[in-house]
């Protein structure tokens, strides 16, 4: 097919900030975690689907299955909803003072 271009697991986009490899990104509707560090304004491959263990706001709980959120201000998972976009959900439970979460990406975007 002559249109194809990739696969979209794996996307490029520019990194809205310095990026460290295996932190979260958000670039406008596109969440993923970054393959590799990245200056800001820099191009970074940010995997869009599967299972991550990502920094989450520490007082947060979540049980296996919740949604879980990207607060792209903390740069951190979240289980509020309000002014985040919805990433995935979480594939364990988080319990309070749990400094990371195991979040299933879905790939969506949002």
């Amino acid at each position: 097919m002559k249109n194809y271009v990739q696969k979209g697991n794996t996307v490029s986009v520019i990194a809205p900030y310095l990026v460290s490899s295996g932190q979260g990104v958000l670039v406008g509707a596109l969440f993923g975690v970054a393959a590799h560090n990245a200056a800001q304004g820099a191009s970074v491959e940010i995997v869009r689907k599967d299972v991550f263990d990502l920094a989450a706001v520490t007082a947060d709980t979540a049980a296996q299955g919740a949604k879980i959120y990207w607060d792209n201000t903390a740069r951190k998972l979240t289980t509020t909803a309000t002014n985040n976009t919805l990433v995935g959900c979480v594939t364990e439970a988080k319990a309070n003072g749990d400094t990371t979460a195991r979040v299933l990406l879905d790939g969506v975007t949002r």
